[in-house]
């Protein structure tokens, strides 16, 4: 999947879909730091795209950056509540929580 996914970046098509597929399977293979800088340049695309910044904060967390975790989870709830994703606002409500509970 990843290497026909990097096949269509590689002849130039280059969209949010695309950005979030690649973060999450480099995120699925255990590569935060790949799913990050896909998924950087998903919601960068997409600044509405809660699910892309619910990735984005696990990956970065993953990467022990705590402070980045909780600024793409806390924009996510964001994008979240403006579109009416409640499941992904209530995923991210809760580790931003866990994160809270972690470095206190």
């Amino acid at each position: 999947m990843l290497e026909g996914l990097e096949k269509m970046l590689a002849k130039g098509v280059d969209n949010a879909l695309l950005r979030f597929g690649l973060g999450k399977g480099y995120l699925d293979q255990g590569n935060a730091a790949l799913a990050v800088e896909h998924l950087r340049r998903c919601v960068e695309q997409d600044p509405k795209y809660s699910a892309a910044w619910k990735l984005l904060g696990k990956a970065l967390e993953i990467q022990g950056e705590h402070d980045s975790a909780r600024e793409a989870w806390t924009q996510g709830l964001e994008a979240a509540r403006a579109h009416g994703d409640k499941q992904a606002e209530k995923e991210m409500t809760v580790f931003l929580k866990r994160l809270d509970r972690q470095q206190h």
